[in-house]
């Protein structure tokens, strides 16, 4: 039979963990329960229970940046007024995260631990230059989200380890932004492509700042620092958004696999930027 524990507090979390390394760790379990239930072999590792611990919940501001409980629930965060004011990338990007009944469950910490290429949350987090705050027995470490993810279901995750805050830092206000994903059906999909985006016109319409990040279009999250700097500065007109689509299909190496080719991910990935960038130079 398998253990499950339950602890109320980090001391309790740290001392399960000591105890129990090959303790598997859930907060909401809609990836893990899901993973479980597939083994051809159940496994009998003892589950640590993350919902319960305070330390773990809420929406907080701390001034100079916004403070996430790894545990806080997805409907908790799309609802709360300071990630509406402060996350909006954020926000788009877990609404689009299963259904309602998922979202209730699910964690902001979850999602980022999975570290699945289709991953809803990454791109906006790293456009918002999120950094995860790492604790331990031993003590607390931040990192920020692309650092942390090393691969599909891979992390920097030390023995020991849990997340404990996502933190977003204030940033100036980007008028536009953008979260878009594309799947094999309309709802509750699994992204082919996702696309996240930022972007600032100056005064007299050129581009002041452009972030873009893709998901499920390689092992990690891509960013096209190139593209970016490319755009700085240039007028938002035509010539441009095609120039930037073409830079986009020669950056992104995805990969065939059963819910899309290699090709069709590149094409999307540019017709996902395109179409966000016509909207605003419409």
């Amino acid at each position: 039979m398998r253990i499950v524990l339950s602890p109320s507090s980090l001391e309790e979390l740290f001392s399960h963990l000591e105890h129990f390394p090959q303790a598997m760790v859930m907060a909401g379990g809609t990836d893990l329960l899901v993973r479980l239930r597939q083994e051809p072999v159940p496994n009998q590792r003892p589950l640590l229970l993350l919902a319960g611990l305070p330390e773990l919940q809420g929406i907080n501001d701390r001034g100079t940046e916004i403070s996430i409980g790894a545990a806080t629930p997805l409907a908790r965060l799309i609802s709360h007024p300071l990630a509406l004011g402060h996350a909006e990338l954020l926000v788009r990007a877990a609404r689009t995260i299963g259904g309602p009944a998922i979202r209730n469950m699910a964690t902001l910490g979850g999602n980022i631990s999975t570290a699945s290429p289709a991953g809803d949350s990454l791109p906006a987090l790293q456009l918002l230059g999120a950094e995860l705050e790492l604790a331990s027995r031993h003590g607390t470490r931040r990192l920020s989200v692309g650092d942390f993810v090393a691969g599909p279901g891979r992390t920097q995750v030390r023995h020991g380890e849990v997340i404990t805050r996502i933190l977003l830092p204030r940033e100036e206000d980007f008028p536009h932004q953008t979260f878009q994903k594309v799947g094999l059906r309309s709802a509750l999909a699994v992204a082919v492509v996702s696309f996240a985006g930022m972007f600032r016109l100056s005064p007299d319409g050129c581009v002041q700042e452009a972030r873009f990040a893709w998901g499920s279009v390689a092992p990690t999250v891509v960013r096209l620092p190139g593209l970016e700097e490319k755009l700085a500065g240039a007028p938002l007109d035509r010539d441009t958004i095609r120039s930037a689509a073409a830079l986009v299909r020669e950056g992104v190496s995805p990969m065939d696999d059963i819910r899309g080719s290699a090709d069709y991910r590149r094409s999307v990935a540019a017709n996902l930027l395109v179409r966000f960038l016509e909207g605003i130079h419409a």
